[in-house]
């Protein structure tokens, strides 16, 4: 077989691999229906904790749990799963909010945090109030 006959058989075979995972729905982000939805995700991985509050992003990739004093359950999409964690202040490097924006920066080498946008500017006050310990967390600039 000829090198152009083959090259033009691998790029059509890597393009033709591509095609399929997008329309099969490899491609596509996960997203809460709604707080009930984050509830329910937040219950398969953790079914001992009571969750208060529900605080979604505005483009309900996120969903933030109220556990309690200082803690936090986080449902976040990562493409067409959900990853669910517990945040308490002693998890965060870096903590900032600007108006309705909180930015989140771990020290989980798994998940390093994420900018996050909620519709008002109360639910990233009350985010920012839970998880802010002045002791540990740098503000960054």
């Amino acid at each position: 077989m000829s090198l152009p006959v083959l090259v033009v058989l691998v790029v059509f075979g890597i393009a033709l691999s591509v095609a399929a995972v997008h329309f099969t729905g490899g491609t596509t982000t996960a997203t809460l229906a709604g707080a009930d939805h984050a509830l329910a995700r937040f219950a398969e991985d953790f079914p001992d904790e009571t969750p208060g509050a529900v605080r979604l992003t505005t483009d309900n990739h996120a969903a933030f749990l109220d556990l309690g004093p200082q803690r936090y359950g986080i449902v976040q999409s990562i493409g067409d799963c959900f990853l669910t964690r517990i945040v308490t202040p002693h998890d965060i490097l870096a903590l900032t909010r600007k108006g309705n924006a909180v930015s989140l920066r771990l020290n989980d080498f798994t998940w390093k945090g994420g900018n996050f946008v909620f519709a008002h500017e109360a639910g990233a006050r009350a985010v920012e109030a839970t998880l802010r310990n002045r002791d540990q967390i740098q503000e960054a600039a």
